[in-house]
């Protein structure tokens, strides 16, 4: 490893270590007041803040090595091509394989017992697939992203009218759960490329693939759960593990799902790009990191977060309800600081914008977005109150904002609601409000599922009013700017 490399992994290293305290400390402090957990909970949980942190050091600098140069390449060379077939193909591929081996799909697909595991698994993947058509077919035609998603969202809740409220909250999990830590870098990178030749309208087609890959799926789990007469997903409850039984597991999945990627990527190579040796070995080593990050964090977070999630939400729901709906905010806040496609997305976005939009304002707008929507999950245990009473006004009131925020903003924050749905959310918040549910009675799938559609629409209204204040802002510095220079422009009289 090369002294910039050694350099990059110690300042990614700073920087995961700074995002995995607060939840930390929030976790600790509760377990030894509110919610007294066991000293060895205690002990398996700091074991796993110590492999986040270094899990999210490796992911992230593997990353920026090769899963952004990879999406990148791609999308840029097939946007030179002019043959759209062989660009649809390659991007229905691409969406289909990247979900097929997302391990948070795996973890949702196995609370489906209604329907088989694998059938629920392609069906989410086919929709990824036909979205980011959409979303590539958006950037060559000049399609209005407003417009296009309003569409897809206007479907989606009208599918809603014929479907059992039962399997409503499965289905938007399921759009939640297809934007993981490998695939929104990638999907990001994928938007770039072929965004790149589009000159002034480059930065604003460059985001919105992620947004696009959150939607198909909900839509097409509902048409199946529709043509197969499901009333109910059913539930089956979490699988704990232990660090040796879950070091074999998560390194066979992530290694199923970097091959085909790296495949796929190797195809390319030969047959169209011809990068150079130096790129390809930077890429090689880029994806060795990745591999090895994204295993030691799931192995963090699935052995040492998930039964302390569940524990905790037992623990509140029993001992402390009032703490609930404070304690769920805290914890959504500094758990979206620790989600991996969180930052990388927020880093993209700087980047990508230069310097427009700010990497720590991104955070702290998922963060928002992330807190409130567990504020409304504890909300929702305690009240039962149906899902589409916030998700409809919710995705109303957005859709009516995406034609006031300026068109950039609109793209990113449906992007940002696909991220803020990541392995923490699936394997901490989820447990958690399934234990509180549990604990006092609810029923799970229509009190606890959703969780993930509800970090998604919260952080997507945050991003939307962020945007529109920075138009506001944006228009009166103009305004001022203007009087400025009408100031300079008058004449001055000198007399002798």
């Amino acid at each position: 490893m090369g002294v910039t490399m050694v350099s990059a992994l110690l300042t990614k290293f700073k920087e995961s270590l700074i995002s995995i305290l607060p939840i930390t400390l929030i976790v600790v402090i509760l377990g030894l007041t509110l919610t007294p957990l066991s000293a060895d909970s205690l002990l398996q949980f700091l074991i796993a803040c110590v492999l986040l942190v270094f899990g999210m050091s490796l992911f992230t600098l593997g990353a920026d090595n090769a899963m952004f140069p990879i999406g990148q390449h791609m999308g840029s060379f097939l946007s030179k091509k002019s043959k759209p077939w062989l660009m649809i193909f390659c991007c229905f591929i691409l969406g289909v394989i990247i979900t097929i081996a997302e391990p948070d799909l795996t973890v949702l697909a196995n609370q489906v017992s209604a329907v088989n595991t694998w059938v629920f698994i392609i069906t989410v993947a086919v929709g990824v697939g036909l979205f980011l058509v959409l979303g590539l077919l958006r950037v060559l035609f000049k399609w209005n992203f407003n417009i296009l998603i309003t569409i897809s969202y206007a479907l989606i809740f009208l599918m809603v009218i014929f479907i059992n409220q039962g399997i409503i909250p499965i289905s938007f999990d399921a759009g939640s759960v297809t934007t993981g830590p490998i695939s929104v870098p990638l999907l990001m990178a994928f938007g770039v490329g072929l965004a790149a030749v589009r000159g002034n309208r480059a930065k604003e087609d460059s985001f919105g693939m992620i947004g696009f890959a959150s939607a198909g799926p909900i839509l097409v789990v509902m048409i199946l759960m529709w043509a197969l007469g499901v009333t109910d997903a059913n539930s089956s409850t979490f699988e704990s593990l232990t660090f040796l039984e879950a070091v074999p597991l998560y390194a066979k999945n992530v290694a199923i799902i970097i091959l085909p990627i790296a495949v796929f990527f190797i195809i390319f190579q030969i047959f169209a790009l011809k990068l150079p040796k130096h790129q390809i070995i930077k890429i090689i080593m880029g994806l060795i990191y990745t591999y090895l990050g994204i295993v030691i964090f799931l192995v963090g977070v699935n052995v040492g977060f998930l039964p302390v999630g569940r524990e905790i939400g037992i623990s509140l729901a029993s001992n402390a309800p009032e703490w609930l709906i404070p304690v769920c905010c805290l914890i959504g806040f500094s758990m979206a600081m620790v989600e991996p496609a969180v930052q990388v997305l927020s880093k993209q976005i700087g980047q990508i914008t230069d310097g427009l939009v700010n990497r720590k304002t991104m955070l702290l707008c998922i963060a928002v977005g992330v807190a409130l929507a567990m504020t409304l999950c504890a909300v929702r245990i305690l009240t039962h109150i149906s899902i589409l009473w916030i998700l409809v006004p919710a995705y109303a009131l957005a859709l009516i904002m995406s034609f006031i925020a300026p068109r950039l903003f609109v793209a990113i924050a449906f992007d940002s609601g696909g991220v803020a749905t990541g392995a923490m959310a699936t394997s901490f918040a989820l447990p958690l409000i399934i234990g509180a549910t549990t604990e006092l009675g609810g029923n799970i799938m229509l009190d606890a599922f959703g969780t993930l559609a509800f970090c998604a629409i919260a952080t997507i209204l945050v991003v939307l009013v962020f945007g529109i204040i920075y138009k506001i802002g944006s228009k009166r510095a103009k305004v001022k700017d203007e009087n400025l220079e009408g100031i300079k422009r008058v004449d001055i009289i000198e007399y002798d």
